[in-house]
């Protein structure tokens, strides 16, 4: 991101968080999200069970975002990106050493990088700390209020989805994927972005960031397949918003959408 960041020309959207759109407090809130992710991780891993049912959860949710855009990871245009966002945006991996690599990096991040920069480094980092804080919530809700122990069925995850009464953040959540992905299809137009990340491969290893940096090759590759990505982002932000909105309206089976395939 730090690379990539550098030459963005994003706009700043001001999302129902209410993050800064001053850079001065933008370098602080960057730091901030930073921690709130780490600090999440850590605490499910301190705990083996919390640890436990938050792996069963993504699990859960990465089996319905694949069921979802099933389409998307069989389309030979759209397959590495659909696998970037199910499996780096929202995988299933340990991001721990990631998570160090990116604090590590920040006070280079604050120092060099212009005001877009920072914020198209915020996009990734708010959706990053967003979502694993929804998860929390989502699984205290599922153990504590419905008695999750080894299984998590499609009506107790809606259930737990409806009592934790977050739409707005939901909401955010999903136009933060857009914003992540529309930024990372701006970027894929500026050749140099591909050289500096290119040329940047042997010392972000040699500095140990080598983990971030592969993270990063793979987003770029993935949506250089794509002729326009507005299609396949599209397509990810109107299924995720219908099923927001289905299971906000309390809707039997919210996942069961009759939305069209993309076709090769």
């Amino acid at each position: 991101m730090l690379y990539l960041a550098a030459c963005s020309s994003t706009v700043w959207r001001d999302p129902v968080t209410a993050t800064p759109t001053d850079s001065g407090n933008i370098t602080q809130f960057l730091l901030q999200q930073i921690r709130r992710a780490k600090e999440l991780r850590l605490a499910h891993a301190a705990r083996p069970e919390g640890a436990a049912q938050r792996l069963l959860l993504r699990e859960w949710q990465a089996r319905r975002l694949a069921r979802t855009h099933e389409d998307l990871l069989r389309h030979p245009e759209y397959r590495a990106a659909a696998e970037f966002f199910l499996s780096d945006l929202y995988g299933l991996q340990d991001t721990t050493k990631r998570d160090v690599e990116l604090e590590r990096i920040y006070p280079i991040m604050a120092k060099m990088l212009p005001a877009t920069g920072l914020h198209s480094v915020g996009l990734a980092v708010e959706l990053d700390a967003l979502s694993e804080e929804l998860d929390a919530k989502l699984l205290d809700v599922l153990v504590q209020q419905l008695g999750l122990r080894d299984a998590i069925t499609e009506d107790a995850y809606v259930e737990a989805y409806r009592r934790c009464d977050n739409y707005a953040l939901r909401r955010h959540q999903i136009e933060l994927v857009r914003n992540v992905g529309d930024d990372l299809a701006l970027l894929i137009g500026k050749p140099m972005v591909y050289m500096v990340l290119h040329a940047m491969r042997a010392p972000a290893r040699v500095a140990g960031f080598g983990e971030l940096q592969d993270f990063l090759e793979r987003g770029f590759s993935a949506f250089r397949k794509m002729s326009d990505a507005r299609p396949f982002l599209d397509a990810i932000q109107m299924r995720e918003m219908q099923i927001l909105e289905r299971i906000q309206a309390g809707h039997p089976r919210p996942f069961d959408l009759d939305a069209p395939t993309l076709q090769p």
